[in-house]
């Protein structure tokens, strides 16, 4: 499959030759929540077929923005993960998915929530402001994930699976539909969930990772000044 060659002398248009072609942000997405298996991606991201995943993560290497790593014992065989040149990407793909969030209605039939889009979430709505001095640490758990965030004095870490120790505070919700950062924080908001740990974390937690306001689109057939 060839790359899409634009022809202009233009730092967009060469950000989307390395990375435009379909799939390749979100392979992006998933590897800047943490490397993974080739298996895992495929997991993932549901829909891809596997000749276009194989096809993107080499393109993706001989452009320099993904390398293969040994998995550390006791896991066995081959991990990707983005290179320092690809870890320039997330804030670009922050700032994408922030400003996508806003335009995110309810979901479509067949839609999926990742791990990995949950945690480009917490990274993307992460109120540094609101952060400075907060030194604490979240689990948040649902049937289909695990995840983790911890905050000292105004920086986030965060990723997928458990934290080593306990955390501060433990969040578990069950939606009703897909477990997505939306659902977590409507149910966080209106009391939905299972603390373990001092509530007043949670409050916090909604401070520093603050829902998003959704886009409003002009009405139309809206009525024209006099």
């Amino acid at each position: 499959m060839k790359r899409r060659d634009y022809g202009q002398y233009c730092g967009l248009a060469r950000a989307l030759e390395l990375v435009g072609e379909r799939w390749a942000l979100l392979v992006v997405r998933d590897l800047a929540a943490q490397p993974q298996r080739y298996t895992d991606l495929l997991n993932g991201l549901p829909g891809i077929p596997t000749n276009v995943l194989s096809t993107r993560l080499k393109e993706l290497e001989q452009a320099g923005l993904v390398e293969r790593r040994i998995a550390p014992a006791p896991q066995r065989g081959v991990l990707y993960a983005l290179t320092p040149v690809g870890r320039d990407l997330e804030p670009a793909i922050l700032a994408l998915g922030l400003w996508g969030a806003t335009q995110l209605e309810e979901p479509r039939p067949g839609d999926v929530v990742t791990p990995g889009s949950v945690i480009l979430s917490l990274r993307a709505v992460f109120d540094p402001e609101a952060a400075a001095g907060v030194n604490a640490s979240w689990e948040i758990r649902s049937p289909a994930m695990v995840l983790h965030a911890v905050v000292t004095d105004g920086k986030l870490e965060s990723g997928v699976g458990p934290l080593p120790g306990r955390p501060d505070l433990a969040i578990t919700f069950e939606p009703d539909g897909l477990a997505s950062y939306r659902a977590l924080m409507q149910a966080a908001t209106c009391g939905l969930v299972e603390l373990d740990g001092p509530r007043t974390l949670l409050e916090t937690f909604i401070r520093v990772f603050p829902l998003p306001k959704a886009d409003t689109k002009a009405t139309v057939g809206a009525a024209k000044p006099d």
